[in-house]
């Protein structure tokens, strides 16, 4: 995904702060120490402003210090397309150290009240930081509850120059999806916004009569109200990460349908392409059953894609809905299949077992494109080998431009090398430890750590316990070496000699240079 013009993303010497203070305190939140009495402060604890940032080096900014989310509630009474609309969000939080304030990434939209635990509570915008000074501390270990009321507006995005491109709220002819990967769920409402913290999410949406409302998870419950207003309730069931969610606004038609082992799947539709795209969704039992064979059974309790009807520069895995735009779904069958095993295999690997820094979306994009390929290869499209060869001409030359898979900068997040490079790593991986130890390193990585977060070390070790050796020198240059280690099995492979200045296609943006006929470069899956 793209530069950011406005983003936390980008790391500038006003937010390049105290990172590793903010990083070590960020880590406290998983520590099992006790906790406080609620409602009493902890000896000799003295209350203290929580971190404004987790820490995370790309972003520092991005997620909260101070406490932890138990649970989002979101109260949207949604009016018409590029519409502002009354909106309400209510957090339920654990302090994880007595809070004299604390923060919450909040950009955009217009802020009416907050209270904490019912009172009211001093509330100024710091950039995108909503810094929030309750009536008394709250000493550590204590829940409580912080309700902000605001405008909600629809028309709210961000833009970067990677796969990205606008994100936030995506305005459709009759309503809206939802593409907050990166950073852009602050656009939507207040938030712990990094991809380490996850919630669970409640959305109450209030729709006109003549429109639906969708989310990821389940619906609970559809009411019409007094006033003719129809009113949803969805429970996203598992904790999401802010940049997972999806809701969606519009005339939809809702197909539902049963994947492998009774499976609930749903696809979320506009009215006039259910018959257009019905072929290849239908093809969604396949890819599940095809990935349960690699890598366990999927993680989630159901799932389905929302056909996104207007201009969507990628796919996003929003959890348990991924969206697809409508023209991937009407074009040809091997790119309409790439995108939807690549959203869906992000299902086990960045959906439910997350990402512990940005750093880490190597593992994430790499997984992803690496099964798209690795299915494209029997189903139609490039030869598996044929694409990672070409990658591997190019590895040099995205390394030297955008860092190696698991060093990017800010700005070059979403860039080819973390999908195609990335999925090069696993690739070589592969090729050093034979198929079937890659294999068991693949299915227990994503059962180890499901519904967890997991870094790049912690793939290193999994991946040296299972193969029975250190497998850290086979792996670092390849994660983070200036050049390119010699491919195991392939002592032919030659890598591209480096052009100072050459620009490095999107991994989203389609076909280029040499390769386009044989479409082995960047789709646009997010």
């Amino acid at each position: 995904m793209k530069i950011t013009k406005v983003s936390s993303l980008v790391v500038t010497g006003a937010v390049g702060i105290a990172g590793a203070a903010l990083l070590l305190g960020a880590l406290r939140h998983d520590s099992g120490r006790p906790v406080a009495r609620p409602g009493a402060l902890a000896p000799h604890a003295v209350p203290s402003p929580g971190a404004p940032g987790i820490g995370d080096p790309l972003a520092p900014l991005d997620g909260n210090g101070g406490y932890t989310v138990r649970r989002y509630t979101l109260d949207l009474d949604w009016r018409a397309p590029r519409t502002p609309f009354p909106a309400a969000a209510t957090i339920s939080a654990t302090a994880t150290q007595a809070l004299s304030r604390f923060d919450l990434d909040f950009a955009g939209n217009t802020l009416h009240t907050v209270t904490v635990d019912g009172a009211p509570a001093r509330a100024v915008r710091d950039g995108d930081e909503l810094v929030i000074t309750p009536a008394r501390p709250i000493p550590d270990g204590a829940a409580f509850t912080v309700r902000v009321a605001y405008t909600a507006d629809p028309t709210q995005q961000r833009h970067r120059d990677d796969a990205i491109g606008d994100y936030g709220w995506v305005p459709t002819a009759d309503g809206t999806v939802l593409c907050p990967q990166p950073d852009g769920a602050k656009l939507v409402f207040p938030v712990n916004d990094h991809p380490s913290l996850r919630a669970p999410v409640t959305f109450r949406i209030t729709t006109p009569a003549d429109l639906s409302a969708v989310a990821g998870g389940r619906l609970v419950e559809r009411v019409r109200r007094a006033d003719g207003r129809i009113r949803w309730t969805y429970d996203s069931e598992q904790p999401v990460a802010a940049q997972l969610v999806q809701l969606a606004i519009g005339r939809f038609t809702v197909v539902e349908g049963r994947g492998p082992h009774g499976l609930p799947v749903r696809d979320v539709v506009p009215p006039d392409l259910v018959d257009g795209t019905a072929a290849y969704r239908a093809l969604t039992p396949e890819h599940l059953a095809w990935l349960e064979q690699r890598l366990g059974p999927y993680p989630f309790g159901r799932y389905g894609v929302l056909v996104g009807d207007t201009d969507l520069p990628v796919a996003l895995e929003t959890q348990s809905l991924s969206v697809v735009p409508s023209a991937t779904l009407l074009g040809d069958r091997v790119g309409a299949e790439r995108d939807l095993v690549h959203e869906l295999a992000h299902h086990w690997t960045g959906d439910s077992v997350g990402l512990r820094r940005w750093s880490d979306l190597w593992l994430s994009e790499g997984h992803a494109r690496f099964y798209e390929r690795l299915y494209t290869d029997t189903h139609g499209g490039p030869d598996l080998t044929e694409a990672m060869r070409w990658t591997y001409e190019q590895h040099d030359q995205w390394r030297h431009d955008d860092g190696a898979p698991a060093e990017p900068a800010a700005s070059s997040l979403f860039r080819q090398i973390r999908y195609d490079g990335s999925a090069l790593v696993l690739y070589a991986l592969r090729e050093e430890v034979g198929e079937q130890t890659f294999e068991r390193i693949e299915r227990e990585w994503v059962t180890r750590y499901q519904g967890r977060t997991a870094g790049t070390r912690d793939f290193i070790a999994l991946a040296s316990r299972v193969a029975g050796r250190d497998l850290t020198p086979f792996l670092t240059p390849w994660l983070y070496g200036e050049h390119t280690p010699p491919m195991p099995g392939h002592p032919d492979w030659r890598v591209n000699p480096v052009a100072d200045g050459a620009n490095t296609e999107d991994a989203g943006s389609g076909d280029t240079g040499g390769a386009q006929d044989a479409g082995i470069t960047g789709n646009g899956a997010g």
